[in-house]
């Protein structure tokens, strides 16, 4: 079953981001990889303000980063179809991007990735778990038809 998805996108970055269908294509992609999985996501796409008002909020971290993953916990008693919100920073994106050498879409394609597999539960702060994580990511982007995502 596809994900409902709510994208937003703040108004300083609406020329740079891909359209709804490819946001969908890619969280579709991996969600079908996490187990129990809701089917409701936000999508909130954002310049480096937003980004780093988060993040430090949030993470206790300075300045803007690629893409923030917040999980849905229902509350007590009560169950909803809810998987939780990803804050996506273009401009980081388009940044990374260009330093890494891929395309725009790959590294899109990478981060919604990555941003859906934390809202399933999937983390990389312990190298096993990073291991895991990275080559699920890399099967998912290979499968869409991208490149492999991290440098051999």
């Amino acid at each position: 079953m596809p994900l409902v998805i709510d994208l937003q996108v703040a108004a300083d970055v609406e020329q740079v981001v891909p359209p709804q269908g490819k946001f969908q294509l890619w969280a579709d992609a991996a969600a079908s990889a996490c187990a129990n999985i809701k089917n409701e996501l936000s999508i909130r796409v954002v310049g480096f303000q937003e980004s780093a008002e988060f993040n430090l909020k949030y993470r206790k971290k300075e300045g803007p980063t690629n893409v923030l993953s917040f999980p849905f916990e229902d509350p007590p008693g009560v169950l909803t179809d809810v998987m939780g919100d990803l804050l996506i920073c273009a401009p980081v994106v388009l940044q990374e991007a260009d330093e890494q050498g891929k395309t725009a879409e790959q590294h899109w394609a990478h981060m919604l990735v990555h941003g859906v597999l934390h809202l399933c539960g999937y983390d990389h702060l312990k190298t096993a778990e990073a291991e895991e994580m990275e080559a699920l990511e890399t099967r998912i982007l290979v499968d869409l038809g991208y490149p492999q995502p991290y440098d051999e």
